[in-house]
């Protein structure tokens, strides 16, 4: 939510996140070693009733078979039971168990026949690399490397302190790292986000069922059609609206995302039972979304807002008149907080947005679309990154650089945010190599499909990006940004270089993952005054974005590690300068002091 606190419930998704690591292997010997079965669509290492119900819902079309969950990469020969596969492929389709080139209903019966115990044996899979050696890249660096991330690279240069694989641990270094796409990811890297606690998706398809709701004591100043709620949160890109960019949630995160989000839905308008106060001092409002769910329930299908097939429904909003007023309506975002066995069409209720951001007029929407654009994030697994402690300023990041949709503004959201949804796509994502001492890159612009992103690790950069590193990006008033010049005029500089410190580390409490540093309502964070999930670079009010000719280095604050008590004061022991300028892309160099 914005501004004020909100205390959510986390929820695991337990899915298992794979980002592929890029190690130079040597196989030692040539026995076959067992690592897998046809079949086993979770890798567990198990063929069971989950692999069953994965692939019942891929029949149905509820859910898509990605790398995590069908496809063992093939960096050998494989061997089924025996049988050596062609060492052409790419991959192994390890859901299509008869290898006849397809994942159908045949598979589906053969898996059926295992589970329920008419095969004698698993399908096994073989690979003939018995012992892995990791060497450092054979690649020789010079002194000076440019890496240009563009969307039309195939590959990411200069890639340090590679991901943990679960097997090998081995850190090692290379100039020229060919990556590895999902096949059905569009190029996008996993989303970090992914095993949080939010429920909606972050990639690909999601929906939103939409309540526009009023009480019988307190109606709508203005009551706007279903087809203008449905413009307002699904509509098509407009640049000549007057709200743009915030014409409609669906277009704003299209843009963000770079496409790899779609978000559809329904709207349904709605007249309480009650007058407003019965529905009053219940924090999670259990009876308000049980009461609208159990009126629609017998009319509607409600599995049409499960994008991912998780039987879960993605997320709801619920909106209010404004004036319910702010006490128990400010809008907020947090997983259902009633019985788990409260269902609709066998689907269980994901995060649910309540709140009094109401539509003014035909024409006038950009509060409303605005508000829940931010809690939409927090339904995908975001934190908020405002302050929780502060007495009169709750802003998080400050000054010209300090905007983003999950702090109080109303922007573009930030390389951070995009990194965790998942929204570069691989080769825009590039990291830098403290062995080649000095590295030059191509920054573009943030807020267009080409926008790419530079990080520079604190030691080593742990799976799914849950460590401590900076994160730099050319950020512009453009496109997602472009409200910034007509409501912000007097305090922003337009285009620079803003560079982020980030504390991605998870915490896992009984299969609860959360970012640890994320909220500032607990010890971890010092209440906001150590570790912090997100920080900027010289968060103060003034002009912190960086231009043509300007250096970074430990003379700016915040330019530090952060210590065991939490403050930052660890030189990174590396300077950035801004070595040239122009309206869609700038060169940085990152070196050593």
């Amino acid at each position: 939510m914005k501004k004020k606190s909100f205390r959510r419930k986390l929820i695991a998704l337990i899915t298992a996140l794979s980002i592929p690591t890029c190690l130079v292997s040597m196989s030692a010997s040539a026995e076959w070693v067992h690592i897998g079965y046809m079949g086993d669509l979770n890798n567990d290492f198990h063929v069971n009733v989950a692999d069953l119900l994965l692939m019942s819902k891929y029949i149905l079309a509820k859910v898509q078979l990605t790398s995590d969950n069908a496809y063992n990469v093939k960096d050998h020969f494989y061997s089924i039971n025996g049988s050596e596969m062609d060492n052409s492929l790419e991959y192994l389709q390890t859901s299509d168990i008869n290898q006849d080139g397809r994942t159908d209903i045949f598979d589906l019966i053969l898996m059926r026949k295992y589970v329920i115990n008419q095969w004698s044996d698993p399908v096994y899979i073989w690979n003939d690399e018995t012992e892995t050696t990791t060497t450092e890249s054979t690649t020789e660096t010079s002194t000076t490397s440019t890496t240009t991330a563009s969307a039309s690279s195939s590959t990411s240069s200069a890639v340090s302190t590679l991901f943990t694989s679960t097997s090998l641990t081995t850190t090692i270094y290379s100039t020229d790292i060919t990556t590895t796409t999902s096949t059905t990811a569009f190029e996008f890297i996993e989303a970090p986000v992914k095993e949080l606690y939010g429920s909606m998706p972050s990639q690909n398809n999601a929906s939103m069922v939409v309540f526009y709701v009023d009480f019988p004591d307190c109606p709508y100043t203005y009551e706007p059609t279903t087809a203008e709620i449905e413009k307002a949160v699904f509509g098509s890109e407009d640049a000549s609206s007057k709200n743009y960019p915030f014409e409609s949630i669906s277009a704003f995160y299209k843009r963000s995302s770079k496409g790899s989000l779609n978000i559809s839905g329904k709207v349904f308008r709605y007249t309480t039972k009650e007058n407003k106060s019965a529905y009053e001092g219940d924090v999670y409002h259990v009876n308000l979304i049980n009461e609208i769910f159990d009126a629609f329930r017998d009319s509607e299908d409600f599995t049409i807002f499960d994008g991912n097939g998780d039987s879960v429904i993605d997320s709801t909003l619920i909106s209010v008149p404004a004036a319910a007023g702010d006490d128990n309506w400010w809008p907020a975002a947090g997983q259902y907080g009633g019985n788990p066995d409260f269902k609709v069409d066998d689907m269980s209720i994901g995060h649910v947005i309540v709140g009094n951001a109401q539509i003014e007029s035909k024409s006038d929407y950009k509060n409303f679309t605005s508000s829940y654009l931010h809690e939409t994030g927090h339904c995908m697994g975001l934190p908020d990154y405002y302050l929780y402690n502060g007495e009169k300023d709750f802003e998080g990041l400050h000054g010209s650089a300090g905007y983003e949709m999950m702090d109080e503004t109303n922007a573009d959201f930030s390389a951070v945010s995009k990194l965790m949804l998942g929204w570069y796509k691989r080769e825009q994502v590039s990291i830098y190599d403290p062995t080649t001492k000095t590295q030059s890159y191509t920054l573009n612009n943030a807020q267009k499909e080409n926008g790419n992103c530079i990080i520079i690790p604190c030691g080593k950069l742990e799976n799914n990006y849950y460590s401590e590193f900076l994160i730099l990006e050319y950020t512009t008033l453009d496109v997602n940004n472009s409200r910034l010049k007509k409501d912000y005029w007097w305090r922003t500089s337009g285009a620079g270089v803003r560079v982020f410190h980030v504390e991605g580390t998870v915490s896992d409490n009984i299969g609860w993952k959360y970012w640890k540093y994320a909220s500032g309502e607990n010890e971890a964070t010092n209440n906001d005054a150590g570790r912090r999930f997100i920080r900027i670079i010289d968060d103060t009010e003034t002009d912190n974005l960086y231009h043509a000719g300007d250096v970074i280095d430990s003379n700016i604050s915040g330019f530090k590690w952060y210590a065991e008590d939490g403050t930052q004061t660890i030189d990174t022991g590396l300077k950035i300068s801004v070595d040239s300028m122009d309206d869609d892309s700038c060169i940085i160099t990152v070196s050593e002091k």
